[in-house]
């Protein structure tokens, strides 16, 4: 009898070590969970559970600026060190306030109170001058960080993250030290417009329907005839409304549906130009010639077609050439073809005249900012002169664009260019007008 009781006892003591140990395990896992392990600071989902049980508070976010940068080129060793750095800095500065790491290189404070909107910008101004500049020290190597804070002074603590994320986005666009959200700003108004757009470009480019190619005439200047046409892409939405490439093609980007764009309006101008006999030019950017699902549609068409010795193809000038091996690899493929090459847009952004020894294209498109005022402007004259005089020594022939007057168009003439495109000549226009 004795025996069982004992064993009873035993069995019992050994339930309570485990039901103690599993307690405590089970402890252990709800605070990793809203712990970030690397700055031991609490996480997005403590914030988010403190947010629940406030009832009056201010929130504010601190990015730290150029994070990326300082990762990528220090290494992410010295990223951790700057990121639990920066989170002691923090601790240190707002010993009485609860500070959060939600992100990557973002962190969150929590005031207890409801502050207005000059208040909140005293302490926030305040608090930029304590989270700028601070110098860390590696290894011998000072490193320098710099954050950009965002709050908001809304009457309503609804969608606050939301808020003070918008703040913060503008605050990094306008390169400011920080923002704060108020609800008279059209932030919210703003954010939906560009959903709306981005759902209308998708709609536009998924099916390729809204996506058509337009074309401007390009004349030989010493003859004044149509010799070619440059394809330009246009979206045409569900109510009919025309959209230049300026306004679509970055949000194109953005949603990763670009390269839908080039495949479609090469596809369109081919057919296009099947049932005429006029030369044509396509744009393409940095960004297609290294894509190599259009590198090979672009081979592939050239092969199929045998268009090549029709066309050519303008790489825009202002668009940051990485590798110009790859450039030139691509541009030996499909001159194989008989396909030729033009620079656009020489004179604006980073133009240099190496770049163009190490590409060697056929033709130079200067930009129209040099060529809109050159009938009276001294110094775009002087700054052309210098592009057509090194361009007829190499041996490139030159086109000028945004033509847009009689004596725009002659003093171009007198100044040796080749051929010339813009509105004088003709508008863009969804058929071929020769």
């Amino acid at each position: 009898m004795n025996r069982d009781v004992s064993s009873a006892t035993a069995l019992q003591d050994k339930v309570k070590l485990l039901s103690r140990e599993l307690h405590v395990m089970q402890k252990s896992l709800i605070e990793q969970f809203y712990i970030d392990p690397l700055t031991g600071l609490p996480n997005l989902y403590q914030l988010r559970h403190d947010l629940e049980e406030a009832t009056r508070f201010t929130l504010i976010i601190a990015n730290i600026d150029n994070f990326k940068l300082l990762n990528n080129f220090y290494g992410f060793v010295v990223g951790d060190f700057i990121l639990e750095s920066f989170a002691k800095t923090l601790k240190s500065e707002l010993s009485d306030t609860r500070v959060y790491r939600i992100a990557g290189d973002e962190f969150a404070i929590l005031l207890s109170e409801k502050m207005n909107f000059y208040t909140l910008k005293a302490y926030v101004s305040q608090l930029c001058k304590k989270l700028t500049h601070i110098k860390y020290a590696y290894a011998q190597t000072e490193i320098y960080v710099d954050s950009t804070l965002s709050s908001s002074a809304s009457e309503s603590n609804d969608d606050i993250f939301s808020k003070v994320s918008m703040a913060q986005k503008f605050a990094k666009k306008k390169q400011l030290k920080y923002w704060i959200f108020e609800d008279s700003m059209p932030f919210a108004q703003e954010y939906e417009n560009n959903l709306k757009y981005a759902t209308k470009v998708r709609k536009a480019i998924v099916d390729c329907s809204g996506i058509v190619p337009y074309f401007q005439p390009i004349i030989d200047n010493e003859t004044g005839v149509v010799v070619k046409f440059e394809s330009l892409s246009r979206m045409i939405d569900e109510e009919g409304i025309i959209h230049t490439p300026h306004n679509f093609i970055p949000v194109a980007k953005m949603i990763k549906v670009y390269d839908k764009i080039t495949t479609t309006i090469i596809e369109k101008t081919f057919e296009i130009f099947e049932h005429n006999s006029y030369d044509f030019s396509i744009n393409l950017s940095f960004e297609d010639i290294v894509n190599q699902d259009i590198y090979d549609f672009i081979i592939q068409k050239l092969h199929d077609s045998r268009m090549g010795e029709r066309l050519t193809f303008e790489l825009l000038e202002s668009e940051k050439v990485n590798d110009f091996n790859k450039v030139v690899h691509f541009f030996n493929e499909i001159k194989r073809y008989g396909a030729k090459v033009a620079i656009d847009d020489f004179g604006s952004g980073f133009s240099n005249f190496s770049y163009i020894i190490k590409l060697n294209p056929d033709f130079i498109k200067i930009d129209g900012s040099l060529i809109k005022d050159i009938d009276k402007d001294k110094n775009a004259q002087i700054v052309v002169e210098t592009i057509v005089a090194f361009s007829k020594k190499m041996g490139i022939k030159t086109v000028a664009e945004f033509v847009h007057s009689s004596t725009v168009l002659s003093t171009v003439k007198q100044l040796g260019i080749d051929y010339s495109q813009g509105y004088f000549i003709d508008m863009p226009s969804p058929q071929i007008n020769p």
